[in-house]
């Protein structure tokens, strides 16, 4: 049974919209640790256009689970990383223009940057993930980089239906079974809802789902606990 990370960057974009301080992500994730939450999520953006700087370094002095931090790899989330050691760091790719991540990080084609960039979060004893596309080639890449992790991309799959999905949903079963061949640990996120979660889930040796969106927007209609305790029932089903 994979565990599940949630991520709380919507909270701070409803704060955001209005530059308050209300609501406070770092509240809200004692609620989804309450919920059963074995990890927390944030994307500190280069922009800052939900979670800022005081977020996660509230967040690493306060909860009880694990914090995982996404970031672009870059020199200034280097330096952020560093002095905050979170559990680990997820490198991912980033456009500004984006609303949300749009794809895997291509660690194929940047296996020099990349292993030099992760060999210094590395000697600051931080584990680290690449969010990668279920493509065996981008698979291979990040274990001669020297990621600890890898986390598949659900995207396409969350976004297909019928025999597509069902095609998908193939691939990255084959993904995670080629990749914890090669001594990599397992993650996936990305469109995971309370309908499509549970075939992913169903994965063996799928570590860790990382899920945001959907639980925030059920949060409204129950609340943040129960939210977070009705994804982690439907996970633990399996």
């Amino acid at each position: 049974m994979p565990t599940l990370g949630v991520n709380i960057d919507h909270i701070a974009n409803v704060r955001q919209a209005r530059k308050s301080i209300e609501p406070d992500p770092v509240q809200f994730a004692f609620l989804a640790e309450i919920g059963g939450a074995n990890s927390i999520t944030v994307h500190l953006r280069e922009d800052r256009r939900h979670i800022q700087d005081r977020d996660v370094f509230l967040l690493k002095d306060t909860i009880k689970t694990k914090l995982n931090l996404e970031m672009a790899a870059t020199e200034e989330m280097l330096n952020i990383s560093k002095k905050l050691l979170p559990d680990y760091v997820t490198l991912v790719p980033e456009k500004r223009e984006e609303v949300t991540t749009e794809g895997g990080l291509d660690v194929m084609n940047n296996e020099k940057y990349l292993r030099d960039y992760v060999k210094c979060l590395r000697d600051s004893n931080i584990k680290v993930s690449a969010f990668i596309d279920p493509v065996n080639k981008q698979i291979n890449s990040s274990r001669e980089i020297g990621f600890d992790f890898i986390e598949l991309h659900t995207g396409k799959y969350a976004d297909l239906n019928g025999q597509e999905q069902y095609e998908e949903l193939q691939k990255i079963i084959e993904c995670t079974y080629f990749a914890v061949d090669l001594g990599l640990v397992v993650n996936a996120g990305h469109g995971l809802n309370y309908q499509n979660v549970e075939k992913i889930a169903a994965i063996n040796n799928m570590n860790e789902l990382n899920i945001g969106h959907s639980i925030v927007a059920r949060a409204l209609a129950v609340g943040l606990e129960k939210a977070v305790r009705e994804m982690k029932s439907i996970i633990s089903t399996n």
